[in-house]
């Protein structure tokens, strides 16, 4: 059997070239050449032009791009790999910035990657992949740079104030006493005092935050319990009995002892993830083209349930620039559902398919070849949409949203690995949620292109 020669000391008679390290139609040519074709005058116009030769933000943006694309998200990752990695070194041009460059750029231009985001839809659009018609809204919770167990609630908080007080009370005594013999060896009295006197501060700050936030919910409470008791003295007043069923309770303005705030990353919050359990997270939002599975807007909430995206969703929908805010029709399931989420879709000119309840697994099987009777005159909108549902026309086009957006979740959570966010804070969040998207686009115009 012969075996080919393994040379590693021969030098190379010609200088090699960058471009002959990848084939034509690999993933980080279509990134640069994407990205070499995007408006970034934003970016480079904010570089000061003092001290050594800067990094170009276009190759910068681009090693972010496919290192969230391929599942290296770390900074000090990318470094590593512009020397270990062929296509990380044809991105970088043979260079290797450093991993604080890299973490610096992703959190100074964070804002700047809605523009480069809107900017690749615009090409996906130039390039005839999708006409953005109808699209898909879902959520899924990634977990947040924090820990569930660096949480403090309201009550744990009041606990261990009182103990630290009297602790601090305690060594304050021993402080003034003349006699110091029942000082155990070793024991800083004021090395004591200040550890105690600085958590104290912590714990009444987390308290003061933990107090703001109950007090922004009770007045949302308070307006949607007086909505409450004035519709049901309406009702009672237009049929003369008294209204059935309990009336509203009315919420209370202090915090109760399950408020809680996190210490690492106070903005996150503790939501139901997929197993049942619960952990720090942030609700991320995508609105999906269901022709390409493209993301069309990503958003970030700290709200736990979907019932109040629907209005922020269709808000950055029309906010986009022309040609990509033409959405025809919507599709959303059971949590997404009030009546308010139908009138806002109808006010916007979009079709709103949103499931009133959840299905039967296995219907039976005429349901699929039977079509409902006609719309009663007066219909509400609620009605109008049922009545869509649950034709073969809507019904195949609600079957959609399965095969859309779920599976763009999956496949940034299973293939990509993005499981949990980097950056702490709601708006560093945003801002890694677009570039994960915007990552997935380019990852998807690669597989559609012509």
């Amino acid at each position: 059997m012969a075996f080919r020669p393994i040379d590693r000391n021969t030098d190379f008679l010609l200088p090699p070239s960058v471009q002959e390290w990848l084939p034509e139609a690999h993933l980080a040519r279509y990134v640069v050449d994407v990205v070499d074709s995007l408006d970034l005058s934003a970016l480079v116009r904010a570089y000061a032009g003092r001290g050594s030769d800067a990094y170009h933000p276009a190759m910068l943006l681009a090693l972010l791009i496919y290192g969230y694309a391929t599942g290296t998200f770390s900074s000090r990752k990318i470094e590593r790999a512009t020397f270990d990695s062929l296509a990380f070194r044809f991105i970088a041009g043979n260079l290797h910035p450093d991993h604080d460059t890299l973490a610096t750029f992703r959190k100074r231009f964070g804002a700047e990657f809605q523009s480069a985001f809107v900017q690749v839809l615009q090409v996906a659009r130039e390039n005839q992949l999708s006409r953005f018609g109808t699209v898909s809204l879902d959520g899924t919770k990634i977990h947040a740079h924090a820990s569930r167990h660096h949480a403090l609630s309201y009550a744990h908080a009041e606990k261990i104030e009182a103990q630290l007080k009297a602790e601090v009370q305690e060594l304050m005594r021993l402080a003034e006493s003349a006699d110091h013999s029942s000082v155990p060896d070793g024991v800083s009295l004021p090395d004591e005092l200040k550890r105690r006197e600085d958590r104290l501060a912590g714990i009444t700050e987390a308290k003061i935050k933990i107090e703001a936030r109950r007090k922004e919910r009770f007045e949302r409470e308070q307006a949607e319990y007086d909505a409450k008791v004035a519709a049901r003295a309406a009702k009672a007043e237009a049929t003369g009995k008294k209204p059935g069923g309990k009336p509203p309770k009315a919420p209370s303005a202090k915090p109760g002892p399950q408020d809680q705030v996190n210490l690492t990353d106070e903005e996150s919050r503790i939501m139901r993830v997929a197993d049942g359990g619960f952990e720090q997270c942030y609700n991320a939002q995508a609105v999906v083209d269901t022709e390409t599975m493209l993301v069309l807007v990503p958003f970030v909430t700290q709200a736990a349930n979907d019932v109040q995206q629907i209005e922020a969703a269709v808000e950055k929908i029309q906010a986009l620039p022309e040609a990509l805010n033409e959405t025809k029709q919507l599709l959303a399931d059971t949590g997404y559902f009030s009546e308010k989420n139908v009138d806002t879709c109808q006010a916007a000119g979009i079709e709103p398919l949103i499931a009133v309840k959840r299905e039967e697994h296995h219907p039976h099987w005429l349901e699929r070849f039977t079509e409902p009777g006609p719309l009663p005159e007066g219909a509400t909108p609620v009605e109008a949409m049922k009545r869509t549902l649950k034709t073969k026309t809507g019904r195949a086009a609600y079957a959609l949203r399965k095969q859309t957006v779920e599976p763009v979740f999956g496949i940034i959570k299973s293939v990509m690995g993005f499981r949990q966010f980097l950056l702490r804070g709601l708006d560093n969040v945003r801002n890694e949620w677009t570039l994960v998207c915007l990552a997935w686009n380019l990852k998807r115009m690669a597989v559609l292109r012509p």
